[in-house]
């Protein structure tokens, strides 16, 4: 299948997948044809000099076949969810799994090339039931991260972001990965109810929009939220086009810098904190 990148629509196939006869014409997952991705990696390595870890990431096998299935970014999923529901339940099986065998290569395939974490994104989580996360897309998760971690060892941390999939966080802390990522929706304070492991999150990016002082008031908040323990400070999505870097470097150092001060004990100021 070719996917391109379309301006103000992002990855398409203009060709989708249509019936379980399609997935016969897909052609077998190869690293080497993403070798230029390695290289990359391998040569940003060399540009950090070890300052700094390097994160390797991959779609989860629902989200990647949404795309394939409905087209591009669909507000529903209308069309790849009925494949999960059809009488005929192997056609998605087959393609979850064909998807869960090529994520596990190119996982194992960044970390040899020296990345020093992973992360399995399954962005189109929300537009499933529990029932359906559970049933129907949990294996796999579990079976990419059982299969990353006996290929690459333990010291490398692998994490989940399931985005909009909160209701879900029983089920996702049994999962078995080393990190938990959440999105901008979900309390802090609730998110360690359910999830045991490392967490990573969760402001919202459009937050990033922001003005300094007011910036700072926000991680202010998320940090004392979340604390200073089994804890990554990070965004809840990704960053949009039109944000400043400027404003991406004032989250990076207040993160920095509150931290800093949690940990050493100074006192931090909760009536700074944004309401």
């Amino acid at each position: 299948m070719t996917c391109i990148m379309k301006p103000g629509v992002g990855p398409t196939f203009e060709k989708p997948l249509a019936s379980k006869s399609d997935l016969e014409e897909l052609a077998p997952f190869s690293v080497s044809k993403l070798d230029y991705v390695y290289e990359g990696i391998k040569e940003t390595k060399k540009l950090l000099k070890n300052r700094i870890p390097l994160i390797g990431f991959a779609g989860g096998p629902w989200t990647l076949m949404s795309y394939m299935v409905d087209g591009n970014t669909s507000k529903t999923c209308s069309k790849s969810k009925r494949w999960m529901y059809d009488e005929d339940k192997t056609k998605s099986q087959d393609l979850l799994q064909l998807l869960s065998d090529a994520v596990v290569e190119h996982l194992i395939a960044q970390v040899r090339a020296g990345a020093n974490f992973v992360q399995v994104f399954e962005s189109n989580a929300g537009h499933l039931s529990p029932m359906m996360f559970n049933n129907a897309v949990a294996p796999y998760l579990t079976d990419i991260c059982k299969r990353v971690r006996d290929a690459v060892g333990d010291h490398i941390p692998i994490a989940l972001y399931a985005k909009g999939c909160n209701n879900c966080l029983p089920a996702i802390n049994k999962l078995g990965f080393d990190v938990v990522s959440i999105d901008w929706l979900l309390d802090p304070e609730i998110a360690r109810e359910f999830v045991t492991t490392t967490l990573q999150g969760n402001m919202d990016p459009c937050a990033l929009y922001c003005e300094k002082e007011d910036l700072e008031a926000i991680v202010r908040e998320m940090l004392l939220k979340f604390g200073t323990r089994r804890y990554i400070a990070n965004l809840g999505h990704g960053i949009y086009p039109d944000m400043d870097p400027e404003h991406v470097k004032w989250f990076v150092d207040a993160v920095h810098r509150i931290s800093e001060d949690m940990i050493g004990g100074k006192d931090v100021d909760e009536n700074l904190m944004y309401t």
